[in-house]
């Protein structure tokens, strides 16, 4: 389990911490019933605060990838519960990325080929 955090980048540190995390789960790179480090262990090996790590397990939870338990720790447990509700978000989250897209004058065709690169490149990793 490796994270690599950019502490130059726009992006909020928990929310970069989450979508390694995410990325590493799809990659099947950290396994389902996997116990992540402590929230003290990963803020001290990556230098960041123990809330920013809280925050991103407490995200992952909220969103069905983690389950916290008192003797465990954060533990990966990817669950569905609603994925049309799942969908929907998703939708959202892709109207403004193809709207960018569009404004930079990429094609659908381009899209889709990105799409369809990063899908494998997660299932065959």
């Amino acid at each position: 389990m490796y994270f690599e955090i950019d502490f130059n980048s726009d992006e909020a540190i928990y929310m970069q911490l989450r979508n390694q995390i995410i990325l590493q789960i799809a990659k099947e790179t950290i396994k389902d019933g996997e116990s992540l480090p402590s929230v003290r262990q990963l803020a001290n090996s990556l230098g960041v605060n123990m809330h920013t790590v809280n925050k991103a397990y407490t995200i992952l939870k909220q969103d069905g990838y983690l389950k916290l338990d008192r003797r465990k720790g954060a533990v990966v447990c990817v669950e569905i519960t609603d994925k049309s509700a799942y969908a929907q978000e998703m939708c959202k989250d892709f109207e403004v990325m193809v709207a960018q897209a569009k404004c930079m004058d990429i094609s659908v065709e381009e899209i889709h080929c990105m799409i369809e690169k990063i899908y494998k490149d997660l299932t065959d990793s």
